[in-house]
């Protein structure tokens, strides 16, 4: 595809019930966090993903408007979406994308056949400013219909980035089946920084998590933070994960009332600083 410009790991004996009692324990922790009001931003480029849930939210209201409220309150640069599709027929999006991006400007990455869609199989990119490349759609496999986009980024901060914007499936065999696909993809074009981020799905840690595969590409997997269910996070469903060491920071849950009743899932972000590769080099 031509280039589109867009304006501008734990330990094996970790157990379910210990990382939710952990999570338990924190949650004023947490709670005070949110209240005092978001965390200040390091340089760099803000990446994000959140599954919007069709946005329908904990209060099971089918809500666009407060969905997109939540993606304004992140300020992302980069952001990849799950759930933006409805599930069955014409895979119709949900959120009102133009509107997204006059008051934000935010830009969904270009995708090949779609007619009412704003993604992949649910999946969108949106990006705030950059030059984008090489955008693929990869369906991946499994019971359930399930796809990644992948699109090469020059940053508006300057440099490459490979984005993978996932949503895997609910069964551990095709969650394996579906890290072995996106590995195999990129395996012989490791020379680019490349991010990969979304619902992925696993809760396991250590040795029992389908998540192991990535090992081969991305190293050491980063500290699983939780994000599942937004009301009370205890599992780490969603991931940001990077083939560089040090170009990510610590990935964090954007934890609001707002998020936390917009979706079942609490957004995740970090930013990315392609200055601290070439200072660890």
């Amino acid at each position: 595809m031509e280039p589109t410009f867009l304006p501008m790991q734990a330990k094996k004996k970790d157990s379910l019930p210990a990382n939710i009692l952990a999570s338990i324990k924190n949650r004023r922790k947490r709670v005070e966090t949110w209240s005092a009001g978001p965390a200040p931003r390091g340089e760099g480029t803000l990446i994000a993903s959140y599954n919007v849930h069709k946005c329908v939210g904990t209060d099971r209201r089918f809500d666009p408007e407060r969905t997109s409220r939540v993606i304004h309150e992140i300020d992302a640069d980069v952001i990849a979406l799950q759930e933006a599709d409805t599930r069955f027929g014409e895979r119709t999006g949900i959120l009102d994308l133009p509107r997204l991006e006059r008051e934000t400007g935010l830009v969904p990455v270009p995708i090949s056949g779609a007619v009412k869609a704003h993604g992949w199989h649910g999946n969108v990119v949106l990006v705030r400013k950059g030059l984008v490349h090489d955008v693929h759609q990869v369906k991946l496999p499994g019971l359930e219909p399930r796809g990644a986009l992948v699109a090469e980024i020059e940053l508006e901060a300057g440099g490459k980035l490979r984005i993978i914007a996932a949503h895997f499936g609910l069964l551990r065999h095709s969650r394996a089946q579906q890290a072995k696909t996106l590995v195999d993809l990129i395996s012989d074009r490791h020379e680019m920084p490349t991010i990969l981020l979304g619902d992925l799905n696993e809760w396991r840690l250590g040795d029992r998590s389908s998540l192991n595969t990535f090992q081969m590409a991305f190293g050491p997997l980063p500290p699983a933070v939780p994000s599942f269910p937004a009301g009370l996070p205890v599992l780490a469903l969603d991931r940001i994960i990077a083939n560089r060491k040090g170009i990510i920071s610590s990935v964090e849950v954007h934890d609001t009332p707002l998020a936390r009743m917009a979706s079942d899932h609490l957004p995740i972000k970090a930013v990315v600083d392609l200055q601290q590769e070439v200072a660890s080099v």
